[in-house]
């Protein structure tokens, strides 16, 4: 298929967007000052004011009071059948009246609201809304209005809430959206294409747009939502897509001649026989290396699941189809963990194995600098040390990243312009559910290991309450004294007045004092690097047995005779990050133990506690780790790649969101797409979004 990049679409421009040129002023009824007001909400335009959605909405359909719970926030019409009665209580007052509603008579009450005492007269219609209180028969009001025997304006509908700021009220920004809705609806354009909205049964844009506003009822509330949901996903799904099918359109990439046999023969030689997950994915990576375009390919798999092979089969692949590979690993410990386990695998074959440290002599790092550009050396293994600008390969074809979201989008990008196009294997221990994947990582393939390694013991975890401290400490001293090591991590450094958590200082010292038969360590992440380092490597050697430790050793170093994991406060941690810590212990051959102390005062607390004794399942773990935290917090800190939409919802909307994602790459893969008319639109869309400027997305 031949991609046309596009030179002028701007001809289509006016007709998608003309709602976005007209001025917020434009609306009948905005004067200056309210339009200044609209912009610190970030509305400007017309099309800004119709892109501003509810969050929620206030039902204010007529009820049946026999059917409404007490508490319950109701809408009642009726008319009034008593004089209003005042009654104070200091500088309060209240105001009531019986009125008849159907034929029950209830009380209704205002507060500090006197001066509606004259309207409330015997024989006047009202609509009242406000919170029932069953046993009393009584409504407090929140919202009235008064009618002349016919409904409302309001009465029956549901009503849109918005997000205000300075002297815009609920009341004024309803009443404008209606009027931009009734000058301006005629204006709004269509975005998606006819065989789309068609196929997914969704409504116009200009009725979505109408009913997200102004809903008759939940049902058109509901539908209109997922219309512009949906609109947000596919457009945002729309520049994934069209980047990867430029990406594979360029074929600028490298097409690896790799043999099945060659692979096949180099797995014999590992000391372990792969898991069939493990075989799939190795399928795809290399159905991925063979082809003219640039992989880009996410490997996730769970704590132990054997990733680390997997990248070394790749890495194979493309030495043995004369190239060289990079390996680029989050942390000094474990990029010298990784160069240790590849050069134990790689060099009895005569692949030359290289680790490039911030810490080498300089004569020594010029020695690696010239192999690697004449490409005597075949993979390096490094930290963002591999991406100086002094770094150059002969023939870097293919970089593997571990734990891929915590390099920085510009540290990536800049290790691929290392070599022509490489190919990009990154791979995460932290199980993405699907949903982010397909978001986050939009523009990968996704590869999953799902099995775990033979041999493997699950490691058994236990809850216990604080008051169970004494219990714990036999049991550390119990795998202590068989030889064993262990962990205990906790959330803060330091003292803190703001939370009443264990520190890492206090408990050190401590630990060391109970425990002063066994050499005790302390790891955090305020402590110099070479510090850190030479911590691990202690920790690693066995010369520390019993590490005290924040987060900062959540991906770490392989310790197969650390077998207890230890977390203090654990309600503090999310499901995920939990899970992380858990997965440093069981790395060998005993039996490894997992206890969390925590006495959660949340439901949500105790949920997560639950569900750590339930299950060891990375992937169902971040599953109900999505569902309690969120996609924004999911890698425990906000994350740039994920989107913020205004009606999407990723927790929730996996299903539309795997519609935009089969549907923008069914539309992209068409050549229609890139030279029709009907689809000028949206090519302009993405010309405007800098998808034809050739750079990946991140």
């Amino acid at each position: 298929m031949s991609v046309q990049e596009p030179s002028a679409f701007s001809l289509y421009r006016a007709d998608m967007l003309n709602i976005y040129d007209i001025p917020v002023q434009q609306v009948q009824g905005v004067g200056p000052q309210k339009a200044e007001e609209l912009q610190s909400l970030g509305i400007h335009s017309v099309g800004d004011l119709f892109d501003y959605y509810p969050y929620r909405y206030e039902d204010y359909r007529i009820r049946d009071l026999a059917q409404v719970k007490n508490g319950e926030r109701i809408t009642v019409q009726g008319r009034v059948c008593s004089e209003a009665l005042i009654q104070r209580f200091g500088k309060k007052a209240r105001i009531s009246c019986k009125v008849m509603v159907e034929e029950l008579v209830i009380k209704a009450v205002w507060f500090n609201q006197l001066y509606i005492k004259d309207r409330l007269k015997p024989g006047t219609d009202v609509v009242l809304t406000g919170k029932w209180d069953q046993h009393r028969l009584q409504i407090t009001v929140s919202v009235y209005e008064f009618s002349s025997g016919a409904h409302s304006p309001r009465t029956g509908t549901l009503q849109p809430v918005y997000t205000l700021s300075g002297s815009i009220s609920q009341k004024w920004l309803r009443k404008i959206m209606g009027q931009a809705l009734k000058q301006y609806s005629s204006h709004i354009a269509e975005i998606l294409p006819d065989q789309i909205i068609r196929k997914r049964s969704l409504m116009a844009r200009a009725q979505g747009i109408q009913l997200i506003h102004v809903p008759e009822d939940h049902k058109e509330g509901q539908a209109a939502r997922t219309r512009i949901a949906y609109e947000e996903l596919f457009l945002f799904q729309l520049k994934l897509q069209a980047f990867r099918q430029l990406n594979r359109a360029r074929a600028d990439g490298v097409a690896h001649k790799i043999e099945a046999e060659t692979i096949r023969q180099f797995a014999e030689t590992l000391p372990f026989t792969l898991t069939e997950s493990q075989k799939k994915v190795v399928n795809e990576i290399v159905k991925d290396l063979r082809a003219p375009y640039s992989m880009n390919r996410l490997v996730q798999g769970d704590v132990g699941s054997g990733k680390t092979v997997v990248a070394a089969i790749a890495l194979y692949a493309v030495v043995k189809s004369g190239h060289q590979g990079a390996f680029m690993a989050p942390t000094e410990i474990l990029a010298e963990q990784h160069a240790r386990t590849l050069k134990r695998w790689f060099e009895p074959l005569g692949i030359e194995v290289a680790l490039l440290s911030g810490g080498m002599a300089e004569r020594k790092r010029r020695d690696l600098l010239a192999s690697l550009q004449s490409g005597l050396t075949d993979i390096v293994v490094g930290t963002h040390a591999l991406i100086q600008e002094d770094v150059y390969f002969r023939s870097l074809s293919l970089v593997v990243t571990d734990e891929q979201h915590r390099f920085g989008v510009n540290q990536r990008a800049v290790l691929r312009r290392k070599g022509m196009m490489p190919d990009v294997l990154s791979m995460t221990a932290t199980p993405i559910p699907r949903t982010l994947a397909i978001t986050a990582f939009g523009d990968l393939d996704v590869s999953t290991i799902r099995e775990r390694p033979k041999g493997r013991k699950p490691i058994q975890t236990f809850w216990v309450k604080d008051d169970m401290l004494d219990r714990v400490l036999e049991f550390i001293e119990k795998e202590l004294a068989q030889g064993r090591q262990a962990y205990v991590i906790t959330p803060l450094i330091e003292e803190s007045d703001k939370l009443d958590v264990q520190n890492a200082v206090e408990l050190y010292e401590l630990l060391s004092a109970h425990f002063d038969q066994y050499k005790v360590g302390l790891l955090h992440g305020r402590l110099p690097s070479d510090e850190k380092d030479a911590t691990m490597r202690k920790f690693s050697e066995r010369e520390i047995e019993l590490l005290v430790s924040t987060t900062v050793i959540e991906v770490g170093v392989d310790v197969p005779n650390a077998t207890l994991m230890i977390v203090y406060n654990a309600d503090r941690f999310g499901l995920s990050q939990l899970h992380q810590l858990r997965g440093r212990v069981g790395r060998g051959a005993h039996q490894s133990y997992c206890i969390l102390i925590a006495s959660p005062r949340t439901e949500q607390g105790v949920e997560r506690m639950t569900v750590m004794t339930e299950t060891e399942d990375g992937f169902e773990i971040a599953r109900r780790d999505l569902e309690l935290r969120g996609p924004g917090d999911f890698f425990g800190t906000k994350q740039s790649g994920l989107p913020e939409f205004k009606v999407a919802d990723l927790t929730h909307d996996f299903e539309l969101l795997e519609w935009a994602r089969d549907d923008t790459a069914e539309l992209v893969a068409k050549s229609e797409f890139w030279t029709g008319v009907a689809y000028a639109s949206l090519r302009d869309f993405l010309y405007r979004e800098q998808i034809f400027n050739g750079e990946i997305i991140d």
